[in-house]
């Protein structure tokens, strides 16, 4: 635990008791703050009390009292609306912010020159936050690995010269941490989303932008035109930066060359990485991912070989293009991660055809139809959950599809259908490009249902961990 000795003697409101907002009470009071959190959820209202936290109702309390607003980042700050205690909190003259700006103040109080490696972007980030830290530990750093890929920061230990923090970011956390200002700061990359709770595309990059705006050194994907213009706005700073590029030509920066890497500087090149034969690895997106991290760690002093021998260790990041092992002569792939249509298209171009697709759950704004450049891969696609009918209507003449509204009977389905395949190396691929609370609570319990439902069957081989 971090404890957070910025508001020590002082009364804070906190409001959502979800994993994060327990870690962020308990590492307030431990710094000796007085702490009164709410949900509205009943479960994690007990969940607190049985924590011995102190929980009340909010909205019958003396807001004259409070010094700040604690959030958690799934509430609502500005869009749709801002929730009633955002409302409450600036009717006070309180600041509102949440678990990544408490770190950045101790950070800035005990050791301000820690390393920090902070992560967002669209997509991708979970994977480039994974193997950052999997090639320092490589090194034989002391690495805490959280924020949004799982155990919340204020859980991790606390800054330290000599350990390094690597933390994914959602644009919910940056937007409520005013002094973000990473060692390394990484933008993967920007496409649509969370549109519901940032207005436009606009306000959506600009807090994208703040983690890498002021960073010491700062790491761009500019295959976007919202990336490659912040990257713009960086360089005409003046500030070091990285710009990686997997789709096109750089003169400076890191970039796909065939199956590999390079570093390029006004005509020379040099190898930064071969990924060929790297399964948790496999496809372009993971070039991006790869080139990303690579650019991050050397930063902080990691050398090339060792960056070499990291990435061919890693071992992927569980629920994203994460290869189970085979059911008969299939692969089974499991992308429960792919939540939208732009993170299953990486998994849809990492494989040439005999795609056996499993999608469907809660559809984001466009479906599956920007997918459509990918439907002569896929050989039958098996749906579920909610969004069956608008993906049906789209896949209608164009791909063969079966509605088979469970996970258990997309599985049973494909896993069969795979075996008559006339490809080389047919693919059982869950990728659902659909959000999952229509039939699970998240992504994980899905990918984790797909991967036992898989394990159990009779012609199921794992694969071998050399």
């Amino acid at each position: 635990m971090t404890p957070v000795t910025c508001f020590a003697g002082r009364r804070v409101a906190l409001f959502g008791l979800g994993g994060s907002g327990l870690a962020t009470a308990h590492a307030l009071v431990a710094g000796g703050a007085e702490v009164l959190s709410w949900d509205d959820g009943e479960k994690g209202r007990d969940r607190a009390k049985a924590e011995g936290l102190v929980v009340e109702d909010l909205d019958t309390a003396d807001w004259s009292r409070f010094d700040a607003l604690i959030l958690s980042p799934g509430v609502p700050l500005t869009h749709p609306a801002p929730h009633r205690t955002v409302d409450k909190a600036k009717s006070a003259g309180i600041e509102v912010i949440g678990d990544i700006e408490l770190f950045c103040r101790e950070r800035a109080a005990l050791a301000p020159a820690a390393p920090f490696v902070a992560i967002t972007g669209t997509n991708g980030k979970s994977t480039t936050t994974a193997l950052v830290a999997h090639l320092l530990r490589e090194a034989g750093r002391d690495v805490q690995l959280g924020g949004n890929i799982g155990t919340a920061i204020l859980s991790l230990a606390p800054p330290a010269e000599n350990r390094v923090h690597v933390v994914e970011c959602s644009s919910f956390q940056i937007d409520l941490a005013p002094s973000l200002a990473p060692s390394v700061g990484v933008l993967v990359n920007i496409t649509p989303d969370h549109l519901d709770r940032h207005g436009t595309m606009e306000n959506y990059a600009a807090i994208k932008e703040r983690l890498v705006a002021v960073a010491d050194h700062a790491v761009i994907g500019v295959d976007d035109a919202h990336c490659r213009a912040i990257a713009e706005r960086r360089a005409a700073a003046g500030r070091p930066l990285v710009r990686v590029s997997v789709e096109g030509d750089l003169p400076v920066g890191i970039m796909r060359e065939g199956t590999g890497l390079v570093w390029a500087c006004d005509g020379f090149r040099k190898p930064a990485a071969d990924l060929a034969g790297i399964g948790a690895l496999r496809g372009v997106h993971n070039a991006q991912n790869a080139a990303m991290a690579i650019a991050a760690v050397s930063a902080l002093g990691i050398d090339a070989e060792t960056i070499r021998k990291g990435l061919a260790s890693f071992p992927g990041l569980a629920h994203r293009m994460e290869t189970i092992g085979r059911v008969g002569r299939a692969l089974a792939v499991n992308d429960s991660k792919a939540t939208n249509a732009d993170a299953a298209e990486k998994a849809l171009a990492s494989f040439p055809g005999g795609l056996h697709w499993i999608i469907g759950g809660v559809a984001k704004e466009g479906g599956v139809a920007p997918l459509a450049p990918y439907f002569d891969r896929i050989e039958r696609a098996y749906l579920i959950g909610k969004s069956s009918d608008a993906f049906a209507a789209t896949l209608e003449g164009r791909v063969p599809y079966e509605r088979c509204e469970t996970l258990e009977r997309a599985v049973a389905a494909a896993a069969e259908a795979a075996q008559r395949s006339p490809a080389a190396e047919p693919v059982v691929l869950l990728s659902p490009a659909c959000a999952s609370y229509d039939q699970f609570p998240n992504f994980e319990v899905r990918g984790t249902t797909f991967r036992d439902l898989v394990a159990a069957r009779p012609d199921f081989v794992p694969l071998r961990k050399d």
